[in-house]
């Protein structure tokens, strides 16, 4: 897994609450397992229109919002049904990180498990954030997971918070199996010892 340390990017503003992940990545397009190539289908009934063209009235489709690295959004981001093919989608298109009010439970921890960075914020302080974005073309914030901050170059300075252990593994870039294999020499001595290698 990507470690996530410190990221500056370009923000993608979704003022839309209850974002579902059957919207994030449309029930059609999860017939595969990899976790690559989801990214060309993220938000597919929103950004493409009957005819298959791009609606240019859709957020991602905006000039100003292409090559985003940085979403955010309004409360219970991520409900809906488990599928773990929603944050694979939002990694493959290029973002990193979401910021909003609040998140679905499964997707926020499948945000972790896949290099993201979800984090929690004031409905308040998402709201400023709206504001900014709308005045700055080309908005861009910095997020810095060592120092658990969020800045921007107008002044803004904000924490968040995220489990340590969550924390130490984005920092390490260490998914499931990355935490195992943390552990190969003991596992390894083991195998030996009792004759399993």
């Amino acid at each position: 897994m990507k470690a996530f340390t410190t990221l500056t990017g370009l923000v993608a503003p979704m003022d839309r609450a209850n974002v579902d992940t059957d919207q994030i990545i449309p029930k059609q397009f999860l017939k595969r397992i990899e976790r690559t190539g989801f990214g060309e289908f993220l938000f597919w009934d929103w950004r493409k229109k009957p005819d298959g063209s791009e609606d240019p009235n859709f957020e991602l489709n905006r000039p100003e919002t292409k090559g985003a690295t940085i979403l955010i959004a309004r409360r219970n981001f991520g409900c809906g049904s488990s599928r773990e093919h929603a944050p694979w989608a939002l990694e493959d298109y290029g973002f990193r990180s979401i910021i909003a009010p609040s998140f679905a439970d499964i997707f926020y921890n499948n945000c972790f498990k896949n290099g993201m960075l979800p984090i929690r914020l004031t409905e308040e302080q998402i709201d400023d954030l709206f504001q900014r974005t709308a005045k700055h073309p080309g908005y861009q914030l910095t997020v810095d997971l060592n120092t658990q901050t969020i800045t921007d170059e107008h002044g803004l300075k904000l924490s968040f918070e995220v489990d340590g252990f969550r924390r130490h593994c984005l920092l390490n870039g260490l998914d499931d199996i990355g935490l195992t294999l943390v552990h190969a020499d003991k596992i390894s001595a083991y195998e030996t010892a009792h004759g399993i290698a």
